[in-house]
């Protein structure tokens, strides 16, 4: 997937007013991300990702992190600077145009990685006009 489809699709997901905001959103979940995995599921994540994008996760962190979706939530906010609602809507619209933009077993692999309860976050929001309630922006 190309740079521009993605925030597109994270933009309408999220109601954004522009790509740099989706893109500086985007940049935030995967720099929470990066914490939360190996370097390796990191990497072969950035792999799938068109660049800037890609870069989020591949700067060296060191050991992952564990923490539960509460907190991941709690890091996307503190990066974006959004309420905890809105970190969530915004997370899901990004970890939804995630999945799909790379393959499932990369997919599958990050699951692996996040608690459990974060999985309902890759479903995402649903595109404006499909469904979607308004985002608490």
């Amino acid at each position: 997937m190309l740079l521009d489809e993605f925030l597109t699709r994270v933009r309408d997901r999220s109601e954004f007013h522009s790509d740099d905001e989706a893109e500086q959103v985007t940049t935030a979940v995967l720099w929470v991300i990066a914490s939360r995995v190996t370097p390796e599921a990191a990497a072969a994540l950035a792999d799938g990702l068109p660049a800037p994008l890609d870069e989020a996760l591949r700067l060296e962190r060191g050991r992952p992190e564990s923490f539960g979706r509460e907190e991941f939530l709690r890091r996307v906010a503190q990066q974006t600077g959004a309420r905890p609602r809105t970190a969530e809507w915004d997370a899901g619209a990004v970890l939804a145009t995630l999945a799909e933009a790379v393959p499932r077993e990369r997919v599958d692999q990050l699951l692996a990685h996040l608690p459990p309860d974060c999985a309902d976050l890759f479903g995402g929001p649903a595109p404006h006009g499909e469904h979607s309630t308004g985002a608490p922006h």
